[in-house]
């Protein structure tokens, strides 16, 4: 019995198509929003300038900004989920474990700015660390590979009909 390659071809790719329909959807909005996140500042804050380029306060001091809020909910160091240096434009962004971020100028502690941080939240949307850590290795990564198989049906599929019809020539060619 012969394989039919056509027939088999637009199976994988329909029934592909139709397994990861939600985790691919759910990546390709997340990554627009994240490739926008610099031109949208409801995802993701713009970076303020300080006055120098130089850090010249201490830890503690960006720690105390960070305490001066009450959206950050800072009582010590194990609030605080990373910080964000940028010497080059004299702030430090303070990103806290409840998604605020604080902008510190570097040479005199003042708070620049603070907002609501959506980019990692999205960004483990995007990932699907935010359902479970193994929903990355289970449903996301598999996802990924089913979007490489659609790509390869689908150019399969794409250019079948031009091999075809190239193929046909040939053959007419042949027999004239």
């Amino acid at each position: 019995m012969a394989i039919h390659w056509r027939l088999k071809m637009r199976q994988w790719h329909r029934w592909g198509a139709i397994l990861i329909a939600l985790p691919f959807l759910l990546v390709i909005l997340t990554g627009i929003l994240l490739h926008l996140k610099k031109e949208w500042t409801w995802v993701q804050p713009p970076t303020q300038k300080g006055v120098g380029n130089a850090p010249s306060i201490t830890m503690d001091a960006l720690l105390a900004a960070a305490k001066s809020r009450p959206e950050c909910e800072a009582k010590d160091w194990k609030d605080i989920a990373r910080i964000d240096l940028q010497p080059s434009k004299g702030v430090a962004k303070v990103q806290m474990k409840n998604n605020w971020e604080v902008q510190v100028d570097l040479q005199t502690g003042e708070v620049l700015q603070l907002a609501y941080r959506r980019s990692d939240i999205i960004e483990s949307l995007h990932d699907g660390s935010w359902f479970h850590d193994n929903a990355k290795l289970w449903i996301f990564l598999p996802t990924a590979f089913v979007v490489l198989g659609l790509w390869i049906t689908g150019i399969y599929l794409f250019f079948l009909p031009h091999s075809v019809r190239w193929a046909r020539r040939q053959r007419e060619r042949l027999s004239s």
